[in-house]
C-alpha cells in the first residue's frame, strides 16, 4: 500500500506514545533541572515521581480503563498525572474548577471517575457535591500548605505520603 506522504529518514521509527516523550530527556540529560512552580526536579527525579504515582494508583486497585480525575491548580502534581495516568492505561480527567458544582458533579459521573485527586482548596466544593458522585470510590488529598488530610472513608491519603510509600520503579 503506497503512502500518500513519504517518510523522512529522520522520522521516529516507533509510535509517539506519552512515555516516549520522556525517553530522549532521560537518555541525554537525566540531571537537567525542570522548574515547575515552586518545585525543582531533574528529569530523572521527575520520572521517579511519575512511577511512584503510578504504583500508588495501582495500590488503590486502579487498572487500565479506570478514570482518574484531578481537581488541582496548575502544579507539578498535574504534570505528574499527565504522564503517570495514561502510561498505566487509565483515563485522565482534568476537572474544570470554573464550572458550577452541578456541572462538576455531572462531568465526574459522566466520566465515571473512580479516584479524585483533590486540592485542599476545593474541599468545600467536594463536600457540596460528594453525595451526588455515583462512581467515585476514593480521593487523594493534595495540599501546598500542610493542611491535614481528612480522615475516614473516602480518602486514600495525602499525595506526597502516598508517593513516599510507593515503589520507585514501575513498568
Amino acid at each position: 500500500m503506497p503512502q500518500a506522504i513519504h517518510q523522512t529518514p529522520s522520522a521516529y521509527g516507533y509510535p509517539l506514545l506519552i512515555k516516549q516523550l520522556l525517553h530522549s530527556a532521560l537518555a541525554t540529560a537525566p540531571g537537567q533541572e525542570i522548574i515547575y512552580g515552586q518545585r525543582r526536579l531533574s528529569y530523572a527525579g521527575f520520572y521517579e515521581r511519575v512511577q511512584r504515582l503510578a504504583n500508588a494508583l495501582k495500590e488503590m486497585g486502579l487498572q487500565p480503563g479506570n478514570t482518574v480525575a484531578v481537581m488541582d491548580w496548575d502544579s507539578n502534581r498535574y504534570l505528574e498525572c499527565f504522564f503517570a495516568v495514561p502510561m498505566m492505561g487509565c483515563v485522565l480527567q482534568t476537572v474544570n474548577v470554573r464550572l458550577s458544582p452541578e456541572q462538576i458533579a455531572y462531568t465526574l459521573n459522566h466520566a465515571q471517575a473512580d479516584v479524585l485527586l483533590v486540592n485542599s482548596d476545593f474541599l468545600p466544593l467536594l463536600k457540596q457535591i460528594r453525595g451526588e458522585l455515583t462512581t467515585l470510590t476514593r480521593c487523594v488529598w493534595l495540599t501546598d500548605d500542610a493542611t491535614p488530610c481528612p480522615r475516614g472513608p473516602g480518602f486514600a491519603g495525602e499525595y506526597e505520603e502516598l508517593l513516599a510509600q510507593a515503589e520507585p520503579a514501575c513498568d
